[in-house]
């Protein structure tokens, strides 16, 4: 019989795997159709900013001195971060796909064909500065503070971890709207690859599978309240892959003959998706 240690390393590379080949068939369907039509650029700009803030916070906890120390003194019971050298991996290659999916809305780099007024949208583009913002001043609050950072049990470098690890968090949130909601003014998934979401929904199980095992194998459940955003990042995207999955399959199986064809770009009235009404 396997050991635990087996398990967990099997569900970790398993987990991985599917999220790392989630980035793949979106832009090897643009590339197939030389057009990003179906498609909004708020989706894969926000999530390149989110991946990479979730890089940043994975590298400190897996690889800082400073913040595993801390993190130490703050969960005594568990005082090892769950976080493993997969999550590194997944991050360093998740900003690496995220950035590419995103420079295919350039139309001088591809050449590929878009909708109308197809941008990203100014409210993105708001939350994106806001989250920047909240996190150079929860940096500056803390190195200005008591102990300047360095005293676990006040205001920590670990903190400035944690704000940029929520960053991502929010990011999650939020990116999938602009699609979900793509999808439904045009009751079409034409253009957009329901693969990456079967894949990106087996990572987000086996992610929230993986934390638990690791917390069961530290012996105390402080291995998951001690990394909410990892835990959050797997339920959240469970819930919008389910969304998606009903959009392609359910609600939306018989697209319109426009958006079969590629003609009609989602009139983005939204603020959310950003740009103006298409005029057709």
């Amino acid at each position: 019989m396997a050991s635990p240690q087996a398990i967990l390393f099997a569900k970790a590379i398993s987990r991985t795997a599917s999220w790392s080949l989630s980035f793949y068939p979106q832009p090897l369907l643009n590339i197939r159709r030389r057009s990003t039509t179906g498609t909004t650029p708020s989706f894969p700009f926000i999530n390149t900013l989110g991946f990479i803030s979730y890089l940043a916070s994975t590298l400190a906890f897996y690889a800082s001195p400073l913040i595993r120390h801390q993190y130490a003194v703050r969960n005594p019971s568990a005082p090892h971060p769950a976080v493993q050298f997969n999550d590194v991996v997944f991050a360093l290659h998740a900003v690496a796909l995220s950035a590419l999916t995103w420079s295919m809305f350039a139309p001088r780099i591809w050449g590929f064909e878009q909708g109308a007024a197809q941008r990203v949208g100014t409210v993105i583009w708001g939350i994106a500065i806001g989250c920047v913002l909240v996190v150079i001043m929860v940096t500056i609050f803390v190195a200005l503070g008591p102990g300047a950072g360095y005293d676990a049990q006040g205001w920590a470098w670990i903190d400035v971890v944690y704000a940029v690890s929520y960053l991502k968090l929010l990011i999650t949130v939020i990116k999938y709207m602009p699609q979900v909601y793509t999808n439904y003014r045009r009751k079409s998934t034409v253009g957009w690859s329901i693969e990456q979401i079967m894949l990106d929904l087996i990572g987000g199980v086996l992610s929230v599978v993986q934390l638990v095992i690791d917390s069961l194998l530290e012996g105390d459940w402080s291995g998951v309240t001690g990394n909410p955003v990892k835990l959050g990042l797997g339920y959240v995207s469970v819930i919008f892959d389910v969304i998606f999955i009903l959009q392609r399959y359910v609600f939306y199986r018989q697209p319109t003959r426009e958006a079969k064809d590629g003609e009609v770009e989602v009139g983005e009235r939204s603020r959310l998706l950003g740009g103006r009404e298409d005029e057709r």
